[in-house]
């Protein structure tokens, strides 16, 4: 049962957002600190996302400042909370991982705060972080149960077989994955990715998200995978047919809309574009939907499912494509390999693509979305018709 909020402790915690806004990043990285002493505890974590820039600690650091400034209307924290809980039921977070973060919690307000952490304000903040635990925990289990039940779901990990391997560009390389169990498998919302356990020799068990480049089916599962860093690296290098995967089910509160009934346009930077071309051929069976896919990259040796992307364009009359290369090569060809020089600019978008009634689904690097996300705002688009897909931390994009 969810625990209820003292006034007491809102007007504690409201009290303290001036302290946060000068410690948070601090408290957040002595937190991490503690747990991560836990292997059980830092095994559960992502940690590209732990980098030298410290994308995670600010992205929770934001995270618990906006709880502290909406303690009393918590009902604008809903689209966070939704993330929250997608990633953890990727991650399979359970609810007896959530006494050790709120003990991490506690314990880093005292040690950075001092004296000034005194009873009554770690008794107010250990009320509000299990207020907001009992929320997640209760939005996970619906979550794993709905995954559980459904044609071709399961709980926990599930081993997958690499039945395929594709290099689609200089960069990124395609995997076909299916159950070793040979049953079907989930049908995912287009644009949802997989998290995946991956045990990469000398080292500690190793969690991604991938999103998911195929179109939803009973059988298989395509993920496209960029090469940057361990995880992707080893996939590239040591991933052969016949490797088996730890894979969780679907997860992400970013897909496409069943039936979208207003024209649909599908952003992409880089290697953004496996969510999209997910979504791409979900929203061709629909005649009746106007599409217009926009995808952005260095140039043709990075222009990854080029041939599959044209193809499903021109099997519909509805659907538009067009590609910028940012520094074409000698050998890129101009109105056929890609149509647009330079990048996706707002004002592109307002002359080529209908603002005043599309929804735009973004996915791409943090340079990428935050021009696009805010210039799409200043364009006029409200922000129910703006929905974007982050690889990281969505830390410091205004819109979100």
């Amino acid at each position: 049962m969810t625990r209820n909020l003292s006034e007491k402790t809102v007007q504690i915690v409201r009290a303290t957002t001036p302290v946060l806004e000068v410690h948070g990043m601090a408290i957040v990285r002595r937190m991490y600190e503690r747990m991560f002493a836990e292997p059980a505890i830092r095994d559960l974590f992502n940690h590209s996302h732990q980098d030298e820039a410290g994308a995670q600690p600010r992205a929770v650091t934001g995270a618990i400042l906006a709880y502290a400034k909406n303690i009393d209307r918590l009902d604008v924290l809903g689209p966070a909370v939704e993330r929250i809980a997608q990633k953890h039921a990727g991650l399979q977070i359970q609810p007896e991982h959530y006494p050790h973060v709120g003990n991490a919690l506690l314990g880093a307000i005292k040690d950075v705060l001092g004296d000034a952490a005194t009873d009554e304000v770690l008794e107010a903040w250990g009320e509000a972080y299990w207020f907001l635990a009992d929320i997640l925990i209760g939005r996970e289990k619906q979550i794993y149960e709905t995954a559980a039940a459904a044609p071709g779901g399961w709980a926990g990990w599930r081993d997958f077989v690499v039945t395929g391997k594709l290099r689609e560009s200089e960069i990124i390389t395609s995997f076909v994955l299916r159950p070793v169990d040979g049953g079907p498998v989930l049908h995912h919302r287009p644009g949802q990715y997989l998290t995946f356990w991956l045990e990469i020799p000398g080292q500690p068990a190793v969690k991604r998200n991938y999103s998911i480049s195929s179109a939803p089916n009973d059988d298989h599962y395509r993920i496209s995978v960029k090469r940057e860093g361990l995880a992707s690296s080893w996939l590239h290098d040591a991933a052969e047919l016949g490797t088996v995967l730890k894979v969780a089910a679907p997860a992400g509160e970013f897909f496409l809309s069943e039936a979208p009934q207003a024209p649909v346009v599908l952003l992409s930077g880089g290697v953004g574009l496996t969510p999209m071309v997910s979504m791409l051929h979900s929203v061709a069976r629909l005649a009746d939907v106007d599409v217009h896919y926009v995808h952005g990259t260095l140039n043709g040796g990075t222009h990854a499912l080029k041939q599959e992307v044209r193809d499903v364009a021109r099997r519909r009359t509805n659907i538009q494509s067009t590609v910028f290369y940012l520094e074409p090569r000698a050998g890129d060809r101009a109105g056929v390999d890609y149509q647009q020089p330079g990048l996706v600019t707002p004002h592109w978008l307002k002359a080529n693509t209908p603002v005043d009634s599309a929804h735009y689904y973004l996915c791409g690097p943090r340079p990428f979305l935050k021009a696009l996300v805010n210039g799409l705002s200043g364009l006029g688009v409200p922000a129910t018709r703006i929905h974007y897909e982050f690889f990281g931390p969505a830390d410091d994009l205004q819109a979100a």
